[in-house]
């Protein structure tokens, strides 16, 4: 039986006509593609979102998340979320290039007059415009983006619950780094040490901030019910062994009938720990 190119010997094209039409069999193909790992990349889970700046209405291109497209891995005690391939916490700061005003996603638009002010006047005057394209972040672009993020909450006079949540959110960031760091063998023991310092500096200063914030605040409070805030002032309380405080924050979740099963049972998990951590600090 004549192949399907059979005949173009004719027009001189002889050589070509027992190619495979579909060049490999369909077997083997299959074969290759199953061995075949995909390569995920950070850049596969971002894409650009376009602000407006509030304090100088420059355009802003942000790196935003794709929803939906990371895979969650698990949370740490303290509610750091943890996530496969990515690490979104890096993505969390808007900064506008051309004035320098910055703020988490949750607090971007919204500013008053006199917020917008004190911005341009404590800011933005001395502020060196940086107009670079960034597919993605590093890690110490991203915290120097939190720090950006950080002196605007101070220069506007944010409430104290967003400055304590962006102290929380660059705490998690920055021990995101260190992991990530670690893992990959390319830092020291003292250098480590260093960067859990700074994570401890932001989160103690989040600890203080959500304190200040409970006493004077209404909730919800940067997204989260009461029940929420208590758990954080909780667990961040037990890490810089302040116990009664933590200990008065666990009771409370325990017995409160608006907390749900979850967080009683994340509250449970957090007392074993306290009494473990009191329990220590008596024997010594």
């Amino acid at each position: 039986m004549a192949g399907l190119l059979a005949g173009l010997g004719a027009l001189g094209l002889k050589n070509l006509e027992n190619m495979d039409l579909f060049e490999e069999k369909k077997d083997e193909k299959l074969a290759k593609d199953a061995g075949k790992k995909t390569v995920i990349q950070e850049t596969d889970y971002l894409f650009d979102k376009v602000y407006e700046c509030p304090v100088c209405y420059g355009q802003i291109k942000a790196r935003t998340i794709k929803v939906g497209k990371a895979r969650l891995l698990h949370t740490d005690m303290d509610l750091r979320p943890v996530y496969e391939n990515i690490e979104p916490i890096k993505y969390d700061v808007i900064s506008c290039p051309h004035c320098g005003y910055s703020a988490l996603t949750r607090y971007f638009g919204g500013l008053t007059s006199s917020q917008a002010k004190a911005i341009k006047e404590n800011i933005s005057r001395a502020f060196n415009p940086v107009i670079a394209k960034k597919d993605t972040y590093t890690y110490e672009e991203a915290v120097a983006r939190y720090k950006l993020c950080l002196a605007n909450a101070i220069v506007k006079h944010a409430k104290a619950s967003e400055k304590a949540y962006i102290c929380l959110k660059a705490g998690w960031l920055i021990r995101g780094m260190g992991e990530s760091l670690e893992k990959e063998g390319k830092t020291s023991p003292k250098e480590l040490a260093e960067i859990k310092a700074q994570e401890k500096e932001f989160l103690k200063n989040a600890l203080e901030g959500f304190v200040a914030a409970r006493q004077a605040e209404s909730y919800p409070m940067c997204g989260m019910d009461e029940t929420t805030v208590d758990y954080l002032i909780a667990v961040l309380s037990m890490e810089f062994e302040k116990y009664e405080v933590a200990s008065k924050m666990i009771s409370s979740i325990l017995v409160s009938p608006s907390a749900t099963n979850r967080m009683k049972d994340k509250a449970r998990d957090v007392k074993e720990v306290l009494l473990t951590k009191i329990k220590e600090k008596k024997a010594n």
